[in-house]
């Protein structure tokens, strides 16, 4: 029977495409997590697979507006991926990568963003792995910065309700400049990030908001969840889980690590989804000890590969790649790649890869010497390798602080 997919016409279809997913979580989609999709995600967004009457999938993408070096572009935020266990390996997620796809290209989305809970999965459809993630865990008595300079500022507890605008504040200036952020709709930050759902808590305590303000302005804020444990002998063990730091200077960086770190009845501070390059791994005295994990970030498919090139900016010089793309035969071809943004064209390649390279390459998570050395790319010549890493400035290294 051929695979009917179409988008959610209300709370009930968009109930049965979380469904889907919700499966592997063990549990069937709570009221309170359709509502926050529902507000976020409009209907047309929401797709619906269906095989002879039967659902046999789901998937939904968030508009978003995604930082690249030196720009900004628009992206779908893929999420809520799912097969149903009785029609897997019959074509259903490639049919849904397929509408998918191709509603994001109408709708001018150059880019394509997700979390992959496997992998291998999304290679084939085009995505490559954008940079890596680290996350770690710091036991407090070994949690000294390298200097003992004073910190700056004062931090005060808020309530979530009274965190929308600095969060908003500092936020927005981080994101701004950072590559693989994208920017927060208030009702993103109210539905996402300042909410204390009980499922979000995994068994652990409340969540905590604590902000740092220099000359009485907002500089830093804190999101953290703190799980009271205690060893045998009344002796405190508790851990500091901390969901997302942001601070708008390094003196305010600092000063909010600085109180985490320095948190009462706890043994040990951990934090996700950390750049590769946070001022955390220079800051500590003992970086050893930190107990630091690498992980795979996020992944990016170009829907479209000149769109895409133009949001960005570039380093003096120029480039021509050559790009092989099944699945979205449109970006194929030779793309002459300088400041101002890309254009076909019918030069020699200098650089020849599938579009998930170009993706690994796009935020500047990966050189292209990295690229080329993983076998990902071909190069006509190592000045070549060279002139394209010119080319394609990096900035600092993606980061996408909350799964989504």
């Amino acid at each position: 029977m051929p695979i009917e997919i179409r988008a959610c016409a209300d709370a009930a279809d968009l109930r049965a495409s979380m469904a889907s997913i919700w499966h592997y979580f063990g549990l069937p989609p709570t009221d309170e997590a359709v509502g926050n999709f529902a507000a976020l995600v409009g209907p047309e967004r929401a797709l619906f697979a269906q095989q002879d009457g039967a659902l046999a999938g789901g998937c939904c993408a968030f508009p978003m507006e995604l930082t690249t070096p030196g720009g900004r572009v628009k992206a779908a935020g893929v999420t809520m991926v799912g097969v149903q266990p009785t029609h897997r390996r019959r074509g259903v997620l490639t049919a849904m990568m397929r509408r998918q796809l191709d509603d994001s290209r109408a709708r001018g989305e150059a880019v394509a963003y997700l979390w992959a809970s496997e992998e291998k999965i999304y290679g084939r459809f085009g995505y490559g792995l954008t940079g890596l993630s680290a996350d770690v865990e710091i036991s407090r008595e070994r949690a000294d910065f390298f200097t003992s300079a004073p910190t700056v500022g004062r931090v005060r507890l808020v309530a979530l309700a009274e965190a929308l605008d600095p969060v908003r504040a500092i936020f927005a200036q981080v994101a701004a400049g950072r590559p693989g952020m994208f920017a927060r709709s208030d009702e993103w930050l109210k539905r996402r990030n300042l909410v204390d759902l009980a499922w979000m808590r995994a068994g652990g305590g409340e969540l905590v908001c604590a902000l740092l303000e220099i000359d009485d302005r907002p500089a830093a804020y804190a999101l953290y969840r703190f799980d009271a444990k205690w060893e045998r002998g009344g002796i405190p063990a508790g851990i500091a889980r901390v969901v997302e730091a942001m601070a708008t200077t390094p003196g305010a960086m600092r000063a909010i690590w600085r109180y985490l770190l320095d948190l009462d009845w706890c043994a040990a501070i951990k934090a996700g989804f950390l750049p590769v390059d946070h001022p955390l791994f220079l800051l500590a005295a003992e970086p050893r000890r930190m107990r630091t994990q690498l992980r795979d970030g996020c992944f990016a498919r170009l829907v479209d590969v000149e769109a895409a090139l133009r949001a960005r900016k570039y380093g003096p010089g120029e480039i021509v790649i050559e790009i092989a793309d099944a699945f979205c035969p449109w970006n194929a071809g030779r793309w002459l790649v300088r400041d101002g943004g890309a254009a076909r064209t019918d030069r020699a390649a200098d650089i020849s890869c599938n579009v998930s390279a170009l993706a690994s390459a796009y935020l500047g998570g990966f050189s292209w010497a990295q690229i080329v050395a993983s076998c990902r790319a071909n190069a006509a010549s190592d000045e070549a390798i060279a002139r394209a890493d010119r080319v394609f400035e990096r900035g600092g290294a993606p980061w996408v602080p909350e799964i989504f």
